[in-house]
């Protein structure tokens, strides 16, 4: 019996990132979890110009200047290493929309090839540094995820789910999402924040062993 696991997020945030990467570790311990996982989308900046700004007048215009910039991603950089990614947010020099990527994201599912598309969005941002609002990167990124590059950067210069992203981000609002990422279980249950490995685990045992009553029990 599967549960569906929606995460809503945008490909910008690290603790997004972060979220995943502990997750992941959670669901590799746990390989009968019972999760058909879902991305969906959520834009931090849902207001960015379309072409995306500077990224260091970005964090001082977030964070309060230079030093509350330096100081905030200080701290999530150690939590990140920690986590075990190899992330390098200088190389970052610009934050971008973030609609394309939910646009890609979200023709990949049909695809089965979200997660991977997710993962490598991630890396592109946080690793090489690369603008994941750029068409041609997020082409590249889905040929990387093992999709038709050409078709995705058809379906990119065109306008198409640019309101169903627009509208789902704006459901999420509805429903109270307020920050990112934020985990959707089963349709009702949530789980906000990036959580850690053993509390995931502890998550996928107790909905395996509900499973396995309710099936006993109907049984």
């Amino acid at each position: 019996m599967t549960m569906t696991l929606d995460i809503i997020s945008d490909p910008i945030c690290p603790w997004c990132y972060i979220g995943k990467t502990k997750l992941d570790a959670a669901l590799a311990q746990r390989p009968g979890h019972p999760f058909d996982i879902a991305w969906r989308p959520f834009q931090l900046n849902p207001d960015m110009a379309r072409a995306g700004m500077d990224r260091r007048a970005y964090l001082e215009a977030k964070f309060g200047g230079k030093d509350g910039a330096a100081q905030v991603y200080g701290r999530i950089e150690d939590t990140a290493r920690a986590a075990g990614l190899d992330v390098d947010f200088a190389r970052i020099d610009h934050t971008p929309n973030t609609i394309d990527a939910h646009r890609a994201l979200r023709w990949a599912y049909d695809e089965g090839r979200q997660g991977a598309l997710a993962d490598i969005l991630f890396d592109r941002y946080f690793r090489r540094g690369e603008d994941i609002g750029d068409a041609d990167i997020l082409a590249d990124a889905a040929a990387e995820a093992g999709l038709d590059r050409a078709l995705f950067a058809r379906l990119l210069a065109g306008e198409a789910d640019r309101d169903t992203v627009a509208a789902e981000d704006s459901r999420a609002r509805e429903m109270g999402v307020q920050g990112v990422p934020t985990f959707l279980i089963g349709g009702k249950y949530v789980v906000t924040g990036a959580q850690d490995v053993e509390t995931w685990i502890k998550i996928i045992d107790e909905i395996s062993d509900k499973t396995e009553q309710l099936m006993d029990n109907s049984s």
